[in-house]
């Protein structure tokens, strides 16, 4: 809700932690004070800090080759994770990523120290963080970031709803002048998923004391495909039981399973006007368009979803989706007598339209259509801050900051119906009906909703003496759908010795029900193996809100605001010699997480069969507050720079992050007593708990030698979990390398040529008794690093 500014030193290629900027403090004694995103005081390093924070540059970002935001974001701190997934509706093209490894939506995202919108899109299939939306950090361009910073501390007590993990704040350049142009190209190993991004960024002087920096990005990716051999029949058998010749000649690498297919143009512009000493007008606008493709499950010859006389040799159908997305924020800032006020209005919307391509609607038979318009999911918001804050003399010759804020917020939700075609049942031959891949939604699931909260809030921070530092805030919120809640957060830091600190918070918070889970609802259908043969065998499956009859008659109840209550207790050491170490716990408790259940049928209880009485739908999921949890952890960072004399300088950093997350209980509604199994069975449970490595870990070595720069990184992904229908599998730990050298050709262009994962390291191959015939030869879904393999880039950056 506020705006803090963090001053970062631009170290190529380097993880900027809290260490690394104490470190380079000791070998430069006029660095400015900065202030760090979590706190309004101005603190001399970042390793002053009452929390942990990680910076992490834009050089940083690139040095990845990765052309996605958020995919170089999980190699440069570890704590973040953003697992691959393929085969899962939507969420090939938005993936889910999460802090600390809970929930997307527990993780609050700023821009500029402003809050910033979500996703539409809800994830349904089965990835980490199912029936949650995210922010897509993929809409801001790398282009336009000048550094991202992330608080490793709940701080729902200063910024509201979501901040439970903890918070990343995207800093936008804003340079006055000068400007870049880059251009990178890449592809694996494999020959696939050739990609291509270029990007520019301007600093323009409007005024004497006026900037505006633009950022233009566009970036095209081909698909991967790592799909093992169909070894099904495709055709019918001849009428003497024989294979038919077809069989032969036919392709039978007929799924895709891999990244999607993407295009992607964004702009961002940053600017501000200053006015005197203190005035200041800002604000920032953005737009960003993105169109993906990848595969659904591959529809044989001879499936009852096909109509051969459209499809003889069956088909793929493809989801096809296109993203927009929008955002704006004005503000203003000022000196009024001894208060410093900040006022801003913010706008961003999202919207996710479902596309199907290659596809047809059985029940229509030879005279559908293949292309279809699924429905469209949008969400927007709007933002109004007034913030305040000012000095008073305090104990000990010290000052006191006191700071008052309020805001106010609304948010909505959208469904459009797809086209009649994408839903419709045409009772052809008794095929199934709906766009094969993805079902459109249909006009009963069309909702245009809202709700709105405000927000009141106070702050004390105060540096007592020289050695302590502590700080205080509280947060009152009222929403229009569920009432209000109150949220608290006290910490302080005592340094022990010159070189020795401690630090430590306890804080309450909370998650509002987001408007995605408030009043998502569609009936699709779904494809479940059949435990026999293996075949997927499709089922009407519907997602019930809370408005409707079917949760009403469940007794459901109203969704409420998810509850935490957090610790943590850090140790920070920094050395004369540019050591610096710090070591960080914490435990997380929060109550009544909100889950997208899993499907109860007729067959569980009468209960349920008299719901779905009257409803096309076959099952019933729906979200519920029904899971507590407790999430322990350490993150520990280390860092050094050493003078090689002739030999250049070399900044290593090893950072390491454990959680672990148990489910301390489920609680259901009377009513449904005894379907616990049923309602959170135990492949949601360990996808909760599991399915995120608990152990995570870096080393980097960035080396500068006359016009070059050598970026080495050792990242390691722990093992982890997939519960399957049969059978729980552990996946192994494994250690990516990535290898990066700039060499600056002139002072204004610098090339640089390098490889993401260069040792070619796969994820372990699922079970064969597990593997859908062979064809998913890799986990769908978490795994940490995808199963792309190797990769390779060369990228052009000339600079004016």
């Amino acid at each position: 809700m506020k705006g803090y500014n963090l001053v970062a030193l631009a170290i190529a290629g380097q993880l900027i932690t809290p260490a690394v900027l104490a470190a380079d403090n000791a070998n430069n004694s006029d660095i400015e004070k900065i202030a760090v995103i979590g706190s309004r005081i101005a603190v001399r390093t970042a390793t002053d800090s009452v929390a942990p924070v990680d910076i992490i540059t834009a050089e940083q970002l690139q040095a990845t080759g990765l052309t996605e935001t958020a995919k170089a974001l999980q190699f440069a701190a570890p704590s973040y994770s953003f697992p691959f997934s393929a085969v899962t509706d939507g969420s090939d093209a938005v993936r889910p990523a999460n802090l600390r490894g809970l929930s997307p939506d527990h993780t609050l995202v700023l821009v500029n120290g402003k809050r910033y919108h979500s996703s539409a899109l809800v994830h349904l299939s089965g990835t980490v963080g199912k029936g949650a939306s995210n922010v897509d950090l993929n809409t801001i361009p790398m282009t336009a970031i000048k550094r991202i910073e992330i608080l490793r501390d709940g701080a729902s007590a200063q910024y509201g709803s979501d901040a439970i993990a903890g918070v990343i704040n995207v800093v936008l350049k804003d340079a006055k002048d000068g400007g870049m142009i880059t251009t990178q190209l890449g592809q694996t190993y494999q020959g696939d998923g050739e990609q291509w991004r270029v990007g520019a960024n301007k600093g323009i002087s409007f005024s004497q004391n006026g900037f505006v920096n633009v950022s233009l990005e566009a970036q095209h990716k081909n698909s991967t495909n790592r799909a093992g051999l169909d070894p099904r029949d495709q055709y019918p058998r001849l009428p003497d039981g024989s294979k038919d010749p077809r069989e032969a000649t036919f392709n039978r690498k007929n799924h895709q399973v891999g990244d999607a297919e993407y295009d992607n143009v964004s702009l961002f512009a940053n600017a501000a006007q200053y006015f005197g000493d203190s005035g200041k007008l800002y604000g920032y606008a953005g737009y960003s368009q993105r169109e993906t493709k990848s595969g659904a499950f591959y529809r044989r010859a001879l499936q009852a979803g096909n109509v051969p006389e459209i499809y003889p040799d069956g088909f793929l159908p493809q989801l096809a989706p296109k993203i927009k997305d929008y955002s704006a924020l004005l503000g203003y800032e000022f000196d009024w007598g001894k208060w410093h006020l900040d006022s801003s209005a913010g706008y961003g919307k999202n919207s996710f339209n479902y596309r199907v391509e290659n596809s047809l609607n059985a029940s229509l038979g030879p005279t559908s259509p293949t292309n279809f318009d699924a429905g469209t999911l949008s969400t927007d918001e709007y933002d109004l801050t007034l913030d305040g804050s000012r000095y008073f003399d305090f104990f000990n010759d010290s000052e006191i900051m006191l700071a008052l804020g309020a805001a106010w917020r609304q948010n909505g939700y959208q469904i459009q119906a797809g086209d009649e075609a994408s839903y419709a049942n045409g009772d052809y031959q008794g095929k199934p009906s709906g766009s094969q891949g993805f079902s459109g939604f249909t006009p009963e699931s069309a909702v245009d909703e809202q709700r709105h909260n405000t927000a009141v809030y106070a702050e004390l921070e105060n540096q007592l003496t020289d050695d302590f530092y502590w700080s205080a805030a509280t947060r009152y919120e009222d929403y229009s759908d569920f009432g209000d809640k109150v949220s608290w957060k006290l910490a302080a830091r005592y340094d022990l010795t010159e070189h020795f600190a401690v630090r430590a918070t306890a804080n309450t918070g909370f998650r509002a029900p987001s408007v995605q889970q408030l009043y998502f609802t569609n009936i699709s259908t779904l494809f479940n193996p059949d435990p026999v043969t293996g075949d997927l065998v499709p089922t009407e499956s519907g997602t019930f809100n809370n408005l409707s009859s079917v949760t009403q008659a469940l007794q459901v109840g109203k969704l409420r605001p998810e509850e935490s209550t957090s610790y943590s207790l850090g140790l920070v050491y920094t050395g004369d010699n540019g050591l610096t170490v710090t070591l960080d716990s914490y435990q997380i408790d929060i109550d009544d997480r909100i889950v997208l259940s899993s499907s109860l049928t007729p067959d569980d209880s009468a209960v349920v069969a008299a719901a779905l009485a009257g409803t096309n739908a076959e099952s019933a999921r729906f979200f519920i507050n029904a899971v507590d949890t407790r999430t322990r952890g350490v993150d520990l960072v280390v860092s050094q720079r050493f003078d090689l004399g002739s030999f250049g300088d070399l900044q290593t950093n090893l950072a390491y992050a454990y959680n672990n997350t148990e489910i301390q209980d489920i609680h259901l509604p009377t009513i449904l007593d005894g379907l616990q199994d049923q309602l959170f069975d135990h492949i949601e449970q360990v996808r909760m708990t599991d399915s995120t490595s608990h152990h995570t870990g870096s080393l980097g070595f960035t080396h500068h030698l006359g016009d070059f720069t050598t970026s080495l990184r050792f990242s390691y992904f722990g093992p982890y979990t997939i519960a399957y229908s049969s059978e729980d599998v552990e996946y192994k730990g494994k250690t990516t390398v990535d290898l990066s050298v700039a060499y600056q050709a002139t002072d204004n262009f610098t090339v640089t040529v390098g490889a993401q994962n260069l040792f070619d390291t796969y994820p372990q191959k699922r079970p064969a008794d597990n593997n859908f015939n062979g064809i998913f030869v890799y986990p769908l879904t978490n795994t940490p690093f995808g199963f792309n393999g190797g990769y390779y880039f060369v990228e052009g950056r000339y600079t004016f």
